[in-house]
């Protein structure tokens, strides 16, 4: 039988389309309908149970099955570790190369790789932050979770030579870290003392709650962190240890800042002194708590992203022109001539059809919300259905050229990858969006759905 006959190569190319027809259209939808979160976890997890379905019927379970002689091609036993060996390279290839584009910008094609990629950026910036956070006396006592709990407070800041870090008789709004650099302490235009690297800036303005009795002048370029009034009062409240180490070193300054003033405002230490007495006993002790939450902008990287869903899509095209070349090997044993209908892998294209939607979905009204046009958007999918469509044929025209070993083994490594991007990407999709309970229910519905289409063939 001829099997690179033009017939059979368009039947292929069509059934690559039908599967990924999908994806324009769940675009169009997405783009149009805004859907609710809830509704696209649950289309989510429903396309990732059929195809796991789609899977485990069409590509592993027929080589398992050969294993106890159900119609098996050469040795079943080579087969099957080709299928092992094949899906453990295609789990292992998908990550690293989702790892690439994602490192581009491709993270922002889902909703689940963006809350990943920003989760482990923030675990890196506070890994970061602490580390450097260790060289301040200040915090010698803070426990872990409070440490953990004051880098999220935390924002960078910069300084160049000259620049005000605080000005005298202003209430301080915040606490500032010196990572780097020197701030002058000056006051009525005299300089009092210096502030450099593990020390902090505006500590008496906030412990006191008065106005600042100097100014913070930068002595060059500094690099520091920087905590708004509100969550070093909510740290206080937190950690009692933080509360004393600032009253004790607020105390501190005050008694060196006496001695530079005793000079010339003798009136002055008198107020210093009972203001000092006030902090070690603990007299001042603000109530006041609001956390601030920074949200991250980021720009997307249109090339990474498609490149990104590309990627996710490619295994599937290898599987349907393979998925077609082995019905054809089994039809043709049973049937004299055959109809298109005749070879549709039902499951298959069922299980990509419906994982394809809600992906497409989901991912335009993220690339909306990112500001992306419309018409662009729905191109983009219109594009990787095309793909999808000429990926098959060529699947079906490679497919032949291996032996049946290496087919096995080609079909485990899109196994793999798609496996790999189910449990990576889509299932944790279903989870953000949704709860978890649904998310179950809808994958089982989705497997259900998938697996009934065998009724067809």
């Amino acid at each position: 039988m001829d099997y690179y006959s033009a017939q059979y190569l368009i039947w292929a190319t069509t059934l690559g389309l039908v599967s990924a027809v999908s994806l324009p259209l769940g675009s169009l939808i997405g783009l149009q309908a805004r859907p609710s979160r809830g509704l696209i976890s649950v289309l989510a997890a429903f396309g990732a149970g059929a195809l796991i379905a789609a899977l485990s019927v069409e590509l592993v379970a027929p080589t398992v099955f050969a294993l106890h002689g159900a119609g098996h091609h050469g040795d079943p036993y080579r087969n099957f570790y080709a299928l092992v060996v094949g899906a453990m390279a295609g789990g292992i290839l998908y990550f690293l190369l989702d790892q690439l584009v994602n490192a581009h910008g491709g993270f922002l094609r889902r909703t689940a790789t963006s809350v990943a990629y920003f989760q482990l950026r923030r675990r890196r910036r506070k890994a970061r932050i602490a580390e450097e956070l260790g060289r301040f006396p200040l915090l010698g006592d803070l426990d872990a979770e409070h440490i953990d709990s004051l880098v999220t407070m935390l924002r960078p800041v910069a300084y160049n030579a000259g620049d005000v870090v605080m000005r005298q008789g202003e209430t301080c709004r915040e606490l500032t870290f010196i990572l780097t650099g020197a701030v002058r302490f000056v006051r009525d235009g005299v300089e009092a003392g210096r502030l450099e690297s593990g020390q902090v800036v505006g500590l008496g303005g906030l412990v006191l709650q008065i106005p600042t009795p100097g100014a913070g002048i930068a002595a060059g370029s500094v690099a520091a962190l920087a905590l708004s009034c509100d969550d070093f009062e909510r740290l206080r409240g937190m950690a009692p240890q933080f509360d004393l180490a600032c009253r004790n070193l607020t105390a501190e300054r005050l008694q060196i800042f006496e001695e530079a003033v005793h000079a010339r405002r003798e009136s002055a230490t008198q107020w210093l002194r009972e203001a000092s007495e006030a902090v070690r006993s603990g007299a001042v002790l603000p109530s006041t708590h609001e956390l601030l939450e920074a949200r991250e902008a980021h720009s997307g990287a249109p090339l990474a992203i498609w490149l990104g869903i590309l990627l996710d899509g490619l295994p599937e095209s290898f599987v349907i022109g393979a998925g077609l070349l082995v019905m054809l090997q089994a039809k043709v044993q049973v049937l004299e001539s055959l109809r298109f209908g005749d070879v549709i892998p039902y499951t298959l294209i069922a299980g990509l059809f419906l994982s394809n939607f809600p992906e497409a979905l989901a991912s335009s009204a993220n690339m909306r919300l990112q500001g992306w046009g419309k018409p662009r958007i729905f191109f983009l999918w219109l594009s990787l259905m095309i793909i999808t469509g000429i990926g098959a044929g060529l699947g079906f025209l490679f497919a032949e050229s291996l032996g049946h070993t290496w087919l096995v083994f080609a079909e485990g490594l899109a196994a793999g990858a798609m496996l790999t991007m189910i449990a990576s990407a889509m299932i944790p999709e279903a989870v953000h969006m949704g709860s978890a309970n649904t998310v179950g229910l809808s994958t089982l519905a989705g497997f259900l759905a998938a697996i009934s289409f065998k009724l067809l063939e």
